[in-house]
Parts: structure tokens; C-alpha cells; sequence
């Protein structure tokens, strides 16, 4: 188990060394990018899906990102990290340093409750750089067998498992998120929205009222703007704006499965009256 976290720790650095590296000092570029992990509801034993959104990015962009996602592996497992839509801007083959390390890289570690996440670009030209807002990855897994319903675990974003550096003997306590600027790294503030898996099944945890109208997230019987901003407070604080299961279940309103900004934005759109059904 030491091995691999000690190879989990070498290749993030060595990723990073691409692009944000760490061995030198941080300069704050004083914007916040946010980066947010959907929720999802699943049965014991099936398979679920969350997505991690950025969202916010500064205009000069993102090079390098690096995370590491908890959750207990009591509850969940995760299988497979894939990247997003965010990152397809061409930078694959137009990066020379992709063929030695991909742009994109995750570690599974589910023995210990956590995965590593990474993307970066050796590349100065900031079109090849993360822009805009979307899913940096979908997170795959799959509901324990003897979860019982009512079960949560928690995907929550942290800093990557790592020492600062190979000889520093001080572990890492940061998301690494920024660019390079005439040498120096560049750091943005990193605030997080933790997601969360529940585990249910249909009648009891996922439909307990036993009506499910699509897009009422503060189940108010009707879909209006109200729930949109219910959603985006509850992506922000969960802890004191959360949503009831029943509610969680009719937010989640355009594929794939999982709770994030674009639902919030489907509803607005609703509302709006831009589309005509969810």
C-alpha cells in the first residue's frame, strides 16, 4: 500500500512538473475557480455516476489541476475516472509531452477511500489551456452490495496525497489549480462543493412521497426558478441548504445521472420559457 501511494505521489508531481510546478513559489492570482461534485442516487450493488464540474475559470485559464476525491469505501466504490467534455480542446496532439504522460490521468486507491485526479499541458499557448465552465470528469463506480438504503458517502475534493516535494517531508495541503507566468506559478483560490451518493431504491429512498415531478428540487409541487436557486445553494452549502432524497431525485433533470450547475441552468431555462418540457 506505501508503494503505491509513493507512485500516486511521484506521478502527480511529476504531472504538475509539466505545467503548475510545485517546487517553486506561488504567486496568488487572487480569482477562485470552484470545482463541483455532483450527487447520485443508486440501489445497492448498481452502478452510479458523478461528474466534477469547473466552473468560474479565470480568462487566462487553467494548466495544471490536481485533486484527490474521498469518499467511504464502505458504501462505494469507484471503477473508472474519465475525462470530460473540458478538456477536448485539441490539446492531445498538439502536446508533445502527452505521448510520456497523458494530459488527463486518474489513480484509483479504493482500498484507502480516495482517487487522484490530474490534468495539465506543457504547452505556453493558453488556447490549449482548460476555458470557460464543464465537466472536468465523470466518476464511475458502483454501490456496495449490503449498503442499506438511506446510506450517503460523501465525494468530497481535496488536496492530492502527496509531499510538496520528493525531499521536502511536508505534505501537500493545497489544490494545485493554475498557470505559468514568466517562470513563476500562478495559483488560483480553490473553493469546493462536495457531492454525494445515496444509496435507495424506488418507493422508499429515491420516490418517498411517491410523486416525482421533474425539476421540483424544493418540492413545492411546482416547477419555477425557486428550484433552480435551491439547487445552487445546495451545490454550495450543502450542510444547511441540502435537499430532501424526494428532492435530489427530481433536481437531477438532464443525463447523465448526478446533480450539478446545468440542471439548475435546464430549470432556468423552463422557466425562462426557452424550452418547453425538462
Amino acid at each position: 500500500m506505501k508503494t503505491k501511494k509513493i507512485v500516486i505521489g511521484t506521478m502527480a508531481a511529476a504531472m504538475l512538473s509539466l505545467s503548475v510546478c510545485s517546487l517553486i513559489p506561488a504567486v496568488a492570482a487572487g480569482e477562485t475557480v470552484q470545482i463541483i461534485a455532483g450527487s447520485a442516487t443508486a440501489k445497492a450493488g448498481e452502478a452510479f455516476e458523478v461528474e466534477v464540474t469547473l466552473a468560474d475559470i479565470p480568462e487566462t485559464g487553467i494548466r495544471g489541476c490536481s485533486f484527490s476525491i474521498e469518499y467511504d469505501n464502505s458504501v462505494i466504490s469507484i471503477e473508472e475516472i474519465t475525462e470530460g467534455p473540458l478538456t477536448e480542446n485539441g490539446v492531445g496532439s498538439a502536446d508533445p509531452s502527452a505521448s510520456m504522460l497523458p494530459n488527463f490521468n486518474s489513480f484509483l486507491e479504493n482500498d484507502e477511500g480516495f482517487a487522484s485526479v490530474m490534468w495539465s499541458t506543457s504547452l505556453d499557448d493558453s488556447k490549449y489551456w482548460l476555458k470557460g465552465e464543464g465537466v472536468l470528469c465523470t466518476v464511475k463506480g458502483k454501490v456496495a452490495s449490503n449498503a442499506k438504503d438511506g446510506a450517503k458517502s460523501e465525494i468530497k475534493i481535496v488536496p492530492v496525497k502527496r509531499m510538496t516535494n520528493t525531499s521536502s517531508g511536508v505534505s501537500n495541503e493545497s489544490i494545485d489549480c493554475g498557470y505559468l507566468k514568466n517562470g513563476e506559478k500562478v495559483s488560483y483560490d480553490v473553493k469546493v462543493v462536495t457531492g454525494t451518493v445515496t444509496v435507495g431504491t424506488s418507493g422508499s429512498i429515491q420516490n418517498p412521497s411517491g410523486v416525482t415531478l421533474k425539476g421540483d428540487a424544493n418540492c413545492d409541487g411546482v416547477v419555477s426558478i425557486a428550484d433552480s436557486t435551491s439547487i445552487l445553494q445546495a451545490m454550495g452549502n450543502k450542510d444547511e441548504f441540502g435537499l430532501t432524497p424526494q428532492g435530489e431525485l427530481n433536481a437531477d433533470v438532464i443525463e447523465p445521472a448526478g446533480i450539478t450547475a446545468a440542471d439548475a441552468v435546464q430549470i432556468q431555462l423552463l422557466d425562462a420559457k426557452v424550452i418547453d418540457k425538462l
